[in-house]
């Protein structure tokens, strides 16, 4: 699956590591039942959104990474370890063989894959200038603690109430990026929300599952994933099987000797 991942790396990385990056938004616990409120100003949803944002120090979860495409479906167990506003660390395995680890920190992302025996190493500016859009650490935490990734403010937003949604579209949209945004009425989590880059033709959407109440704080359960630039589609859907907050974690990272540095340039 990874050796597919990197076949068009200026555009699967930005798959992939999206997909790391939602691995943290897991939670096995009841059913969240609090009562939804209702508000009709763009100011108060930003508000309950911004005070939805989970509260822990670490987490450790495991979860069940479905990938598929056009020409390949298979499954891997990830191991997902995060000390929030720090670290992110992922180890992908089949069958207990590892096949990747990423470690991701505010100004660094690491990987590396066993198979092609291959490995990045560089900063989220590089990414940002390869990928064609502004990416960083605290925009992947809120996308792996099911916030938005969109900065919200009054000002350049609109909100509207739509089937028990709430639905945030810019005052604006840009030519380059259209987005949209859609919350849960009853948490103010994000239902889903989706990026379209016309003039390249490529299109990524991410929808929630149901949200779960862990100590306090919600999680997602289920989260799907689906992306495509021109011809080329990607399915990602992850499944999470258990989650640990507050627990004493590491994060071993070594790169290999001999791997090959993956080139974005």
């Amino acid at each position: 699956m990874l050796r597919i991942l990197i076949k068009y790396m200026k555009f699967k990385l930005l798959f992939f590591l999206l997909a790391v990056f939602f691995l943290s938004a897991c939670g096995t616990a009841g059913k969240a039942t609090k009562s939804a409120k209702k508000v009709s100003s763009i100011e108060d949803v930003i508000t309950y959104h911004n005070k939805a944002t989970p509260n822990f120090n670490t987490l450790a979860a495991r979860v069940q990474v479905v990938y598929e495409d056009e020409k390949k479906s298979q499954s891997i167990t990830a191991s997902l370890r995060m000390e929030k506003d720090k670290i992110i660390w992922i180890k992908a395995s089949i069958l207990g063989i590892t096949l990747a680890k990423v470690l991701i920190t505010p100004d660094r992302v690491q990987y590396y894959e066993s198979i092609s025996g291959s490995y990045f190493d560089g900063d989220f500016t590089l990414l940002s200038e390869v990928l064609g859009t502004d990416i960083d650490f605290e925009k992947a935490q809120n996308i792996l603690l099911g916030q938005s990734v969109f900065a919200l403010n009054a000002r350049s937003y609109n909100v509207k109430l739509l089937q028990a949604r709430y639905k945030i579209l810019p005052k604006q949209q840009q030519a380059e990026f259209i987005v949209s945004l859609f919350l849960n009425q009853e948490n103010f989590k994000v239902h889903s929300e989706s990026v379209a880059q016309p003039s390249k033709n490529r299109l990524l959407t991410v929808n929630y599952g149901e949200y779960q109440e862990i100590d306090g704080s919600f999680f997602p359960s289920e989260i799907k994933i689906n992306a495509s630039e021109n011809e080329d589609k990607t399915r990602i859907e992850l499944n999470y099987k258990k989650i640990d907050l507050n627990v004493s974690i590491n994060f071993p990272f070594d790169i290999p000797n001999g791997y090959e540095e993956i080139q974005l340039r």
